[in-house]
């Protein structure tokens, strides 16, 4: 990627590949999946590096969303980080021209990227509604991060050349992961001390929802502590009824396949 001429000519898109602190595991997932179904792995590292453009692209974007202290648009401005966005995301598809598989796979390939980016920025637009319900719940889960996982595990089959039914299957499979890796992340959320956003900002995590929600006896004082939560005392009587009430437990339920199957949408599967 960095040999990329328009990259080359652009220093600080190399310096914000290079400072990504910690390389989520989701990046070298393609590679993993190459490799499990049989091919070259270094076929797939164009992958690798096309889905780390993706996310990065939307990193930059999502760190402007929440207003987040430690993005690079604090220190560079909002302007150059919109161009930054941008830059990353086209240069995931330059990337994907050089890898060494067929046309008609380099094109495959490519509609996955499409299809990443296009349902995390739909999820993006649901997310910062605040949308309420369950239902909104799944619908901003299944656009917004479905995809990281989905997304690379397939790229990667389709590198190692899957065929259509052995890479839509991997696709499938890190969709569902993905949504396991959500909703432990709203637990962990949730137990967080002092109170973490998903309860200050209201935020519709699943836990939250599940004690806001259902019918439990605890349901009422639940609500009464809801605007006192930065009081430590307060977060900490309600992190007790999200145990108590079955939260926790419903979204262990959502875990395991019996709780619903996963989706990653319609992207092509070639």
């Amino acid at each position: 990627m960095l040999a990329t001429a328009e990259v080359a000519a652009w220093p600080e898109m190399g310096d914000v590949f290079e400072q990504a602190e910690s390389k989520p595991l989701f990046w070298n997932l393609p590679v993993l999946a190459c490799r499990a179904v049989g091919g070259d792995v270094a076929v797939a590292i164009p992958g690798a590096a096309a889905i780390a453009c993706t996310h990065i692209s939307i990193i930059l974007v999502d760190d402007m969303l929440d207003e987040d202290p430690r993005g690079e648009y604090r220190s560079i401005g909002i302007g150059p980080t919109a161009n930054l966005a941008l830059a990353f995301q086209a240069a995931a598809f330059r990337v994907v021209e050089q890898a060494a598989v067929s046309a008609e796979r380099r094109a495959a390939i490519a509609a996955s990227l499409a299809w990443m980016a296009l349902t995390t920025a739909l999820g993006q637009h649901l997310d910062v509604q605040n949308l309420e319900g369950e239902e909104s719940y799944w619908k901003v889960v299944r656009a917004k991060s479905t995809a990281f996982y989905a997304a690379p595990l397939h790229v990667g089959a389709l590198l190692g050349n899957a065929s259509a039914a052995v890479a839509t299957g991997l696709r499938d499979f890190g969709a569902w992961l993905s949504e396991i890796l959500q909703i432990r992340d709203d637990l962990f959320d949730a137990f967080q001390r002092p109170a973490n956003p998903d309860w200050t900002q209201g935020r519709n995590s699943l836990p939250i929802l599940y004690a806001r929600t259902a019918d439990h006896p605890d349901r009422a004082r639940f609500m009464d502590l809801l605007p006192q939560i930065d009081d430590p005392q307060a977060l900490r009587e309600a992190q007790q009824i999200l145990i108590a009430c079955g939260a926790v437990s419903w979204c262990a339920y959502h875990q395991t396949p019996s709780g619903g199957p996963a989706t990653a949408g319609e992207p092509p599967s070639r």
